[in-house]
């Protein structure tokens, strides 16, 4: 029968196989660092959740994946026991675990890797996951992902949430479709214009159509393609008309491949959420959040 009354200065071992195996988020890998077997790391996981009273890691073909039980005692243990290791002579492992951040793939190209490159320059560890919002949110939810810029506000209180920057979309095309921009542009003078959509439900196309024009779109897109960078790329062709984030095609924009058809004081917009798992903010989670603010401002 475990003893729970004790100071828990006897399982000093077992909390530092823990923290290698939360900080990796893997058994083997945790057993690499602590020089164990891999069957020795699961013992002692075993061990130290049978004193807790709760499960602190779930299995799954990947790996280990922490609950929040887990990720609240490695933020509590994580800077004494470092600093005990240093006192003693054996400093902790340098190698931090990566951070785990999801987001669109468009944005995580034209606006995440240039917030985050500098800090991976500098040493952090960074795995990216690209997906539509509510798969991203589940992996959050789950434990796999840390942080998550979402197009999608998740409900309820239970993952933190805050704005990150409002997309703002426009109408565009190339110069070559011979369109003459123009405030008052209507849906008539876009009959003949093939339309680029995102989705078989051309869901931005169709938020632009009733936020700007006011009338319901009820065309058929000409190309379907589910990637806005391919958008863009089509639109600069000459393929068609399509409806865009700035953010997205300021280059294209800046130098006359693009045009906004229609300039508006309203425009559509959508907006962007930093998502973080439950629990206590971590310096890591934390630094990136900065360094996506300070990419959009």
């Amino acid at each position: 029968m475990t003893d729970r009354n004790h100071d828990g200065l006897r399982d000093l071992a077992l909390w530092r196989t823990f923290l290698a195996a939360h900080r990796s988020g893997s058994v083997s890998a945790a057993a690499r660092t602590l020089g164990l077997a891999q069957s020795s790391v699961t013992t002692q996981l075993q061990a130290l959740e049978r004193s807790v009273g709760a499960p602190l890691f779930v299995r799954h073909a990947r790996g280990i994946r922490s609950t929040p039980r887990a990720d609240d005692l490695a933020a509590r243990l994580s800077g004494p026991l470092d600093a005990l290791a240093l006192a003693l002579g054996n400093p902790p492992p340098a190698e931090a675990p990566p951070v785990r951040i999801g987001g669109a793939a468009e944005f995580i190209e034209r606006v995440g890797m240039r917030a985050l490159a500098s800090m991976v320059a500098d040493g952090r560890r960074i795995a990216v996951t690209t997906g539509l919002a509510d798969e991203l949110l589940e992996q959050l939810r789950m434990g796999s992902l840390d942080l998550v810029v979402s197009a999608v506000r998740p409900k309820g209180r239970a993952l933190p949430a805050a704005a990150l920057v409002d997309e703002e979309f426009v109408l565009v095309a190339a110069p070559s479709l011979g369109l003459a921009p123009r405030a008052a542009i209507a849906p008539s003078d876009l009959e003949s214009v093939p339309l680029l959509a995102y989705a078989h439900d051309v869901p931005i196309l169709r938020r632009y159509w009733r936020h700007v024009f006011g009338v319901r779109l009820d065309r058929e897109p000409a190309l379907i393609v589910p990637d806005l960078r391919a958008l863009a790329a089509a639109a600069v062709a000459g393929a068609g008309a399509t409806v865009l984030p700035t953010y997205l095609i300021s280059e294209e924009l800046a130098d006359g491949r693009l045009v906004v058809l229609r300039e508006t004081d309203d425009p559509p917009i959508n907006t962007l959420y930093v998502v973080r798992r439950p629990g206590p903010l971590t310096d890591a989670v934390a630094e990136i959040d900065r360094a996506l603010r300070a990419a959009v401002a």
